[in-house]
């Protein structure tokens, strides 16, 4: 199904006026052999996709949580291809989308062909590539599109209007609004200024923009949930997960439906 796995459960929660939530999680902190557990509960939990980050030795993108988490998948040897081994054979217990968050240089030493054809066979939905600039995705995209696999763009607060225009263009599956300006990572308080550019980017999207990087708690889901049409929650939820408070991230899930909080 590819992309259009996940173009139809954002669909659908446009249909039934909900907001979209992905969380993300890093695959094999704390094994491999938790990765089907910790899927099948974010899909009972209500998540609409998950977003599966792949450890790598310099994530320029992420915060110091994710960080460890991806040096502790490291240190029980799990890779790329170990990790879509597992995809492969686990994935038709697993009915949402998934989006796999690589840096380029693991698609590079996996070879593009060879991973998009992989990434297909192990059910995997789209791909965010955040150190991949929109005039290097000829890397990769023509392999993604020829398996079926969206490449998901990123759009930053320092992005003008017009790059904004441009990154829209072609874009698929949705648009991933970078809300805070640094690496991921957990904040206290949601700007006025991520509202306005959460609302300037959704004028320009023909596609759903789900706002990610900093969303850790419920109020900030529902405020984010205000200018666009869901949130990518990372950070919070690989701290829950490892601290098995597997309550606390149905509660951010169940914020994103706008049932919790007034």
């Amino acid at each position: 199904m590819g992309k259009d796995r996940l173009e139809q459960a954002l669909e659908m929660c446009s249909q039934k006026g909900d907001k979209a939530f992905i969380p993300y999680i890093m695959a094999g902190d704390g094994g491999l052999g938790k990765l089907k557990e910790q899927l099948l509960f974010l899909q009972g939990a209500g998540a609409d996709a998950v977003e599966l980050g792949i450890p790598f030795s310099d994530p320029v993108a992420d915060g110091p949580v994710i960080q460890e988490a991806g040096k502790r998948a490291l240190e029980q040897g799990v890779s790329l291809r170990g990790i879509l081994e597992t995809l492969t054979s686990i994935r038709s217990e697993i009915d949402i989308p998934i989006i796999l968050m690589t840096y380029l240089n693991p698609v590079f030493a996996y070879g593009a062909g060879q991973f998009a054809a992989d990434c297909s066979a192990a059910g995997v939905d789209a791909c965010i590539i955040p150190d991949m600039p929109l005039e290097e995705e000829g890397i990769i995209s023509g392999e993604l599109k020829q398996s079926g696999i969206a490449l998901v763009r990123l759009v930053t607060l320092t992005s003008p209007v017009e790059r904004i225009k441009k990154l829209v263009d072609g874009a698929e599956g949705f648009l991933y609004a970078v809300t805070i300006k640094g690496t991921t990572g957990a904040r206290d308080h949601f700007e006025e200024e991520t509202g306005r550019f959460l609302q300037q980017v959704r004028s320009i999207s023909n596609i759903p923009v789900l706002a990610g990087f900093g969303i850790s708690t419920s109020q900030h889901v529902q405020e984010a949930g205000k200018y666009c049409d869901g949130t990518v929650v990372g950070s919070k939820i690989v701290q829950l997960l490892s601290a098995g408070e597997y309550d606390e991230i149905t509660n951010l899930i169940q914020a994103a439906k706008g049932k919790v909080l007034s």
